[in-house]
């Protein structure tokens, strides 16, 4: 099967691509020859996809201004620019299928093959159906999404699937090897743990309120490993120069390997993008969530509140943020057997272990 697979900007529209074209590729069901990925130059997936060894193409979009919308005449030239370019490439490549997970280029690409009558489908990785894939919806043959709250958003109900997130499947082909904290951080393996990280490059709030929380978290029975990010953890290590973290506490810069680390760990604290929650979900981890602000839509507060809701998650706003809830959240986890193992249940419940296989069930449906 041809598969051209299109988004970018945010790892929550590429993570799910690659997740996706690692099971076709495991299944026999495409060759990397058969497989393209066509992003941006500027956006992640211009580091992500050629990395991995997959076929890359670009094409020239870019999102439009909300801030100063006559700034937009650009955009829409673009846009018209790159669906030519689009066109072009789905000439020369002759896809059976196209899928689309969000972003301008997503946009452009999956509009152009279904204009061409070439089957489409797009992936929603949110609660909040993103620009690109609402008005997508209203022209591919297939809509699988992974949160519910996504699904009332299009009005094309034949049409939706719904397949969870294939990043979920992907993890839990990976966590088998597991990281042994003890012997890699000198950590206790019989100690409950909690993991705080903001992602690669780190989060700015969750690392000052880790800051502000140290003296009192220092003291507590269980451990905590703290990621900073690479772009923060120079800076907190040289805020750490003369302070007594005690032997509970590893700070590290980045988690290479998370799948491997994620289900050693009796809670996490965390931001709530859609991959994120994927991998927590898919390994039923109760997680602490404090959404970023600062995304489209305020989407990670609503994939928060869903997971909360749930039973599967805490959930701080960042301006609510302080040490009194952040430490008392950890402790209700940490501390609570019980109830960790209420969340974790709650947690698991949600994930879908054959994410991956449901799209491409889909995408075999309607291949030509």
């Amino acid at each position: 099967m041809r598969v051209i697979f299109t988004g970018g900007g945010t790892g929550g529209h590429i993570y799910p691509i690659m997740a996706i074209i690692e099971r076709l590729k495991e299944r026999g069901i495409s060759k990397n020859d058969e497989i393209l990925f066509v992003g941006t130059k500027k956006g992640l997936e211009s580091k992500i996809v050629p990395a991995a060894g997959v076929n890359f193409k670009t094409i020239n979009i870019q999102g439009f201004n909300r801030k100063h919308p006559l700034k937009n005449f650009e955009t829409i030239k673009l846009f018209l620019q790159a669906t030519k370019s689009a066109r072009k490439i789905l000439k020369e490549f002759k896809p059976d299928v196209v899928l689309g997970t969000g972003g301008y280029v997503s946009g452009a690409m999956v509009y152009e093959a279904a204009k061409m009558h070439i089957p489409t489908m797009i992936h929603e990785s949110n609660s909040v159906v993103g620009l690109a894939n609402k008005f997508l919806g209203h022209y591919v043959d297939r809509i699988c999404y992974t949160f519910d709250d996504a699904a009332k958003e299009f009005p094309e109900k034949k049409k939706l699937v719904k397949t969870g997130n294939p990043r979920s499947q992907q993890v839990l082909s990976l966590h088998e090897e597991k990281i042994d904290i003890k012997k890699k951080w000198g950590l206790s393996s019989e100690m409950p743990t909690v993991l705080v990280f903001g992602g690669s490059r780190g989060a700015l709030a969750i690392n000052r309120i880790m800051l502000k929380s140290l003296m009192n978290l220092k003291t507590k029975p269980y451990q905590i490993i703290w990621a900073t990010g690479t772009y923060y953890f120079d800076s907190v290590q040289k805020k750490l120069e003369n302070v007594d973290i005690g032997n509970n506490i590893k700070v590290l810069p980045y988690i290479k390997n998370m799948p491997g680390l994620l289900p050693e760990m009796t809670c996490v604290v965390s931001r709530s993008g859609a991959t994120s929650i994927a991998e927590f979900t898919a390994l039923g981890v109760p997680v602490i969530l404090i959404p970023s602000p600062n995304v489209t839509h305020n989407h990670q507060m609503k994939n928060a509140l869903d997971l909360e809701k749930a039973g599967a998650a805490l959930v701080i706003p960042e301006d609510d943020l302080n040490p009194n809830n952040f430490v008392s959240s950890i402790d209700h986890i940490l501390l609570d057997e019980k109830y960790a193992k209420e969340m974790s249940q709650a947690s698991k419940a949600l994930g879908v272990p054959d994410a991956s296989d449901q799209v491409i069930k889909v995408m075999e449906e309607i291949s030509r």
